[in-house]
């Protein structure tokens, strides 16, 4: 089997993605220009949605995980008045309506999607029905019965009324939101229909879309030491993660996949946190008794 090509190089890079363009595109652009033998992004946009996407490369895809699980905002446009197949401004208007919401109602309408929610992901969606993506089926013209999923909203706001016929949202999640859902819902619930008409993502866990960097600039780095420089340490993911101090001893074991001692920290007995040496991961793991279970193992340059 040949092997991939490419250098081992790990970090994160933080690209703000333009509209157009989809999440697998950005990643595909980044490996190309680190040269990169391994990468992966945290979590999917909407083609043409913009802002960040948090692309791990080498051994910082192991730590994808934690930055998915984490919160993340999105700053949105809803247009009222349409639904549309796709519940975005791509696709065919499906229903429509001349009534429009008051201020007030939108905002008292916006209490019921915060907190656990169920969810329906839209039609034009990579959820897999019978082992097969569903916007795939809804392309052939087939309408589908999607199961309701949960999610955890911290906060809808209102943030604008540029007109009658659209209102600015800003939304904090969980995992696995479809804003698109909130959009159509929303809009069934104000009794006018609805569809995102905008959409960026704000940040992601410690990520945020101000930081990243273009495709522009991207291209223009392409291969160079300067787009190096901008790659952000692989332990950047571990930030919702409690940290371990371990010995020199223990980083030899848990590299080995074996618990290892770790220096007592505000964990318990139980908790998942991650140990480092010298600032760098070693390992993600289960603490208990003092010693670190290894779940995840860096394989990282030792210091010194």
């Amino acid at each position: 089997m040949a092997r991939k090509k490419g250098r081992d190089i790990s970090g994160w890079l933080i690209v703000d993605k333009p509209a157009g363009m989809t999440s697998t595109s950005v990643v595909n652009k980044v490996r190309w220009a680190l040269a990169a033998k391994k990468a992966g992004h945290a979590g999917t946009l909407d083609p043409d949605a913009t802002g960040v996407l948090a692309v791990a490369l080498g051994e910082a895809t192991k730590t994808v995980p934690f930055v998915t699980d984490a919160l993340k905002a999105y700053r949105f446009t809803v247009r009222l008045g349409q639904r549309t197949n796709t519940d975005d401004a791509e696709g065919e208007v499906i229903a429509s309506s001349d009534a429009r919401p008051s201020d007030d109602e939108i905002k008292e309408a916006l209490h019921r999607f915060v907190g656990e929610i169920e969810q329906i992901p839209p039609q034009f969606s990579a959820v897999k029905i019978d082992g097969e993506r569903a916007y795939k089926r809804a392309r052939d013209g087939e309408t589908m019965e999607i199961a309701a999923r949960p999610l955890w909203v911290e906060e809808l706001v209102m943030t604008g009324r540029p007109d009658s016929d659209h209102v600015e949202l800003e939304m904090t999640c969980g995992k696995g939101g479809y804003v698109r859902s909130i959009a159509r819902d929303l809009g069934e619930a104000l009794g006018c229909h609805g569809h995102v008409r905008e959409l960026r993502r704000i940040w992601s866990g410690p990520f945020e879309a101000e930081d990243g960097i273009g495709i522009e600039q991207i291209d223009a780095l392409a291969k160079t030491p300067e787009l190096d420089e901008k790659l952000l340490p692989l332990e950047v993911g571990l930030a919702d993660l409690p940290e371990l101090k371990c010995t020199p001893e223990g980083a030899a074991k848990l590299r080995n996949g074996n618990p290892g001692m770790v220096i007592p920290g505000d964990v318990d007995y139980g908790d998942e946190a991650w140990a480092s040496l010298d600032g760098r991961a070693v390992a993600v793991g289960v603490f208990k008794a003092g010693e670190l279970h290894p779940t995840r193992v860096f394989v990282q340059p030792v210091s010194g």
